[in-house]
């Protein structure tokens, strides 16, 4: 395994993140089917462990909580102090109560009350707001979360998708009234979506800010070839099917098949080579989890990177809006 400094943060985390959306008995509906039981969760949570993964990431909405408890009960057995673990907060967790989602500080410190309990944790390392809240003022959201800091109940607090311009008026807001700023940026980048190079990327650099892409093979979209259907592909269809995605989908397979690794592998190596700090990649399986953790010693020379690059077009914007 390899570790990298989280942003400006010191620090340390594995390139791989282990994401751990699929880990809960009812991921949301029949679209979210794919999602595992604690016994074989906590299989692929071990094996991470094993393979030097210290970095865990979910969010509350996940399984509706069980995402946590499942990660929660899985590094009971295990030196807190060694692991850094990631959760959201912004997703509606009971239809009944309009309180338990968005980024008020209400909703904030009850929510963030119920993850630490799921996660049978006193603190955790990453809070992050899972997306943008255009009902609260960000001044009101960071407020909370420096509360929070300052409480011992987070260490750093992060954002995920959002337009560079919410961005970096959370960041001026940080500084103007000296509160916490976020340290990380998780978003939707891979080789098939990358307009985060646009605004994003450049942003998060210029400010010292730890990049940790979600859907980093595109919903699976890269880990098998484009003509190939089931469930997950027809969720990802609308997403990232066009003339475009399926040349670069091919062009994946062709450079797979000259080094003898995986279309997968080929994706997560693309990304390792970009300035990001750690794809969370989420799996359900052991043996997939162990082909990503091996994409680290892929090397793509220049000329590889340029051929899967070259196809690429500009797209509608998907993630956040």
């Amino acid at each position: 395994m390899e570790y990298t400094t989280l942003g400006d943060t010191g620090m340390e985390v594995s390139r791989i993140c282990l994401g751990c959306m699929g880990f809960g008995g009812d991921g949301g509906g029949e679209m979210f089917d794919w999602t595992v039981d604690e016994p074989e969760a906590t299989e692929v949570i071990e094996r991470a462990i094993d393979l030097g993964i210290n970095f865990f990431d979910t969010a509350n909405i996940y399984s509706y909580g069980e995402s946590e408890e499942i990660l929660g009960n899985a590094l009971d057995g295990y030196d807190r102090d060694e692991q850094v673990v990631a959760t959201k907060v912004h997703g509606q967790m009971r239809d009944d109560d309009p309180n338990s989602g968005g980024l008020s500080r209400k909703t904030i410190e009850q929510e963030l009350d119920n993850s630490l309990d799921r996660l049978g944790m006193d603190t955790i390392d990453l809070y992050q707001i899972h997306r943008w809240d255009y009902d609260t003022p960000i001044d009101e959201t960071l407020g909370a979360l420096d509360d929070a800091v300052r409480r011992g109940m987070i260490r750093y607090i992060g954002a995920s998708s959002m337009w560079a311009r919410q961005f970096a008026d959370a960041l001026h807001t940080s500084d103007r009234e000296s509160l916490e700023r976020f340290v990380t940026m998780q978003n939707h980048y891979n080789f098939v979506y990358r307009e985060e190079e646009r605004e994003m990327l450049p942003l998060t650099d210029e400010e010292g800010v730890g990049v940790i892409p979600w859907s980093p093979l595109a919903g699976g979209y890269l880990a098998r070839p484009h003509d190939q259907s089931d469930a997950m592909r027809e969720m990802t269809a609308e997403r990232y099917g066009s003339p475009q995605s399926e040349e670069i989908n091919e062009r994946t397979q062709e450079i797979a098949d000259e080094k003898g690794v995986s279309m997968a592998q080929i994706g997560l190596a693309w990304l390792l080579h970009k300035d990001v700090t750690a794809p969370i990649y989420g799996t359900t399986s052991v043996e997939h989890l162990e082909d990503a953790v091996e994409a680290l010693d892929i090397d793509l020379s220049d000329s590889d990177m340029e051929y899967l690059e070259e196809p690429y077009e500009p797209m509608a914007v998907l993630g956040h809006e």
